[in-house]
């Protein structure tokens, strides 16, 4: 079979379809319309379809021919199908209108997966052993994969999935085309800082008669960046962003409180360890200088995403044989992004790939990023996308069964 001529016959319908995704996102775990179009999309194939509980999920089962009744091996391949509360800026022919908007490239992921299952399908008889294409809501901050492991996609196939691969376009940061991967930590954990400060109002004009938590607040922002780079290892990076700085109703007005809000990036538990003491300790001492309280909440959002280094050979082999050797690059440094993808590397090996989808013209260096208003991303990838996870699939399946054969 040629993966990648049968995946370059389907450009046309995959682009008609991404764009259709494209003009009408939905945000969260709940997508009615989007699996509507899924499920439309995958009519008349051979595959064993459910539908999630919990959230608007699509699992999709399909059987190899020539699977092992008493052992079959099992591949899983994932697509997020979720976009983003931000009002696109593109000035595209298909952008949406509705308020939220596909920043992140959600919609050639969904077209991808679909794109796959057509492509498998076509194979199905040759296949020895199952694939499971996972269909999923809720990536953006609703930890969507965390729901459909609770419902089961993991055990779709009636075993365990053996291998987990999944793909993200970026709009910047890598050539157009081009699969990167790596070994290890790919992405980062995501963690949620929260610190109320809780001082005593009054009078502008008169703060020695107040406790004033705009000042603390404004003093634990800058600590808490010098905490990074003198309290933490250097060769173990953390990233802190406060992305919230929330106080006040008028500027004569002292307020009683003041509201920090914001993401911590880390790759090792040893991070999450350090930075679980460190916190508290530099966030009270402020507040104590100044007369204050704290109230504090840092919590997991995602766990780090971490490929299985096999998986990341055998997925190199996948793209440099479909697509040419010069189309796959490794990265010397993880991402500081996260993904709930995380979740399912934490129970199957398998890896993350990232794709360079940077339209014509721009540099990838300057691009608008992910989740920008003005993120675009080229759909001439899509074709490509769907050869490398067809390839992903017929590949490690015949891997599987020659070792089960010679055991």
């Amino acid at each position: 079979m040629d993966l990648r001529e049968e995946a370059r016959a389907m450009q046309g319908e995959l682009v008609g379809l991404r764009r259709q995704f494209h003009q009408d996102p939905e945000v969260g775990l709940h997508l009615p319309r989007t699996q509507q179009r899924v499920l439309q999309a995958l009519e008349g194939l051979p595959l064993e379809i459910s539908t999630g509980t919990e959230t608007t999920s699509v699992t999709a089962v399909l059987r190899g021919g020539r699977r092992s009744e008493a052992d079959p091996a099992t591949v899983l391949l994932r697509g997020d199908m979720d976009g983003l509360p931000v009002q696109e800026e593109t000035g595209l022919e298909f952008a949406s209108t509705n308020g939220a908007m596909h920043g992140c490239g959600h919609d050639l992921h969904t077209t991808n997966l679909i794109g796959a299952a057509r492509l498998l399908s076509r194979h199905r008889e040759s296949l020895p052993g199952d694939v499971v294409f996972m269909f999923q809501p809720g990536e953006e901050g609703y930890d969507g994969a965390g729901v459909m492991i609770r419902e089961g996609v993991l055990d779709a196939a009636g075993k365990r999935a053996d291998y987990a691969y999944a793909m993200h376009v970026f709009s910047a940061m890598m050539p157009t085309g081009a699969f990167v991967c790596r070994p290890g930590a790919m992405l980062s954990a995501s963690y949620r800082l929260d610190i109320t400060v809780q001082g005593a109002g009054g009078h502008g004009s008169m703060p020695h008669a107040a406790h004033d938590p705009v000042t603390a607040a404004a003093e634990m922002v800058l600590a808490l960046q010098t905490m990074i780079t003198r309290g933490m290892n250097m060769f173990d990076p953390v990233v802190l962003t406060v992305g919230v700085f929330r106080a006040g109703t008028a500027r004569n007005v002292i307020p009683d409180t003041a509201e920090l809000n914001a993401t911590v990036r880390c790759f090792s538990p040893a991070a999450e360890a350090r930075l679980t003491e460190l916190i508290p300790r530099v966030v009270n001492g402020v507040a104590a200088s100044h007369g204050v309280t704290a109230e504090i909440l840092f919590e997991n959002q995602y766990p780090p995403t971490i490929n299985d280094p096999g998986e990341v050979d055998f997925s190199a082999g996948v793209v440099r044989e479909l697509l040419g050797a010069e189309r796959y690059a490794g990265l010397d440094e993880p991402i500081s992004g996260s993904e709930d993808f995380s979740r399912v590397l934490a129970e199957v090996p398998g890896a993350f790939l990232g794709v360079g989808a940077c339209m014509p013209g721009l540099d990838p260096a300057t691009a608008p990023m992910n989740h920008s208003p003005l993120a675009q991303f080229d759909d001439t990838v899509l074709a490509d996308c769907v050869a490398v996870y067809a390839g992903l699939a017929v590949h490690r399946l015949a891997r599987a069964s020659e070792q089960g054969a010679t055991s």
